[in-house]
């Protein structure tokens, strides 16, 4: 294994044309200038297994806003069990469905063995911060597994007229940093360099032990001279190689990555040594949580979303 990639997408039926609606994935494949192919599950496991790689698999639930089906944590579980030497997977649950959101993660980790759960903001439309939600992070956080959040921009919808509804405001990543602050046992993973509130993302990852920023969806060769800086400095031991596959292939990020002025021994960590840490990946998983309680108002005001999807 020389390195694990902590962003991937199935680039299977079930997420690229089950889950997609079809005006989203053509605004959504004209912004990464990318012809995305529908693969098998073999097929899949077949490129990252030839490229020494492991892949954290991402599930995806927006039903309350897109009214289309998610991708099935029943199928995510057993894509891991029938590729466990190349595939983690993370599960995905729908925020607004309340206690159904948090017995379906519970199902998803004790049940199904799945690792983590991925949110996208954006497509969810909610905010993180935003109390109503704060029980289904003290479910994660007892459970012992990260949350992987969508910080940045994003290529949902972008080049069509008015995003196609989407909002970037869901995205900033100051909303994370309230989650990071009320529940300091959640590791939580902080997706994309997180443009254009960079700088906030990374004050967020230096001041918050249990944030890490992973790096997909971005080619190194685009990654400003103050985001490698922190790379070589306090980013090293929390920065994670991602891609955000299948729009940016593992082939392409890593020889980009090459190029970029990083130290010797700095390389190692990101493409395999922190993910192995945080996901406990040939070793112990991160300490098990302090506390589940949902944190009281004095640690943390909180930030009110909307008041419907």
């Amino acid at each position: 294994m020389k390195a694990i990639d902590v962003h991937v997408h199935p680039s299977t039926r079930e997420y690229l044309v089950d889950v997609w609606d079809p005006e989203v994935f053509a605004a959504t494949s004209r912004y990464f200038k990318f012809d995305l192919r529908v693969r098998s599950e073999d097929e899949m496991a077949d490129e990252y297994r030839s490229q020494q790689l492991m892949a954290v698999v991402l599930g995806w639930d927006d039903r309350t806003v897109s009214g289309r089906p998610a991708i099935s944590n029943d199928w995510l579980a057993a894509l891991q069990r029938r590729h466990s030497d190349v595939f983690v997977c993370f599960g995905g649950v729908d925020p607004w469905r309340g206690r159904e959101a948090i017995q379906e993660a519970e199902r998803a980790v004790r049940e199904l063995g799945l690792r983590g759960f991925k949110f996208q903001q954006a497509a969810q439309r909610f905010f993180p911060s935003d109390r109503r939600f704060y029980p289904l992070w003290q479910t994660i956080q007892a459970l012992g597994v990260p949350a992987l959040f969508h910080c940045g921009t994003t290529g949902l919808g972008a080049g069509a007229p008015g995003g196609l509804g989407v909002k970037l405001k869901y995205v900033q990543p100051i909303h994370v940093d309230e989650v990071a602050a009320d529940f300091p046992d959640l590791q939580i993973i902080a997706a994309h360099p997180a443009w254009p509130w960079q700088d906030e993302m990374i004050a967020i990852a230096v001041h918050k032990a249990n944030v890490w920023i992973d790096l997909s969806g971005w080619s190194p060769r685009y990654f400003p001279p103050e985001l490698v800086r922190e790379l070589n400095g306090r980013l090293q031991d929390k920065a994670l190689f991602g891609t955000d596959y299948p729009f940016l292939t593992p082939e392409r990020w890593l020889r980009d990555f090459e190029a970029i002025d990083l130290e010797p021994e700095v390389r190692p960590k990101i493409l395999k040594e922190n993910a192995k840490r945080l996901l406990g990946i040939g070793g112990p998983h991160p300490p098990a949580p302090r506390s589940a309680l949902v944190p009281s108002p004095s640690r943390g005001r909180g930030r009110s979303g909307p008041l419907s999807p």
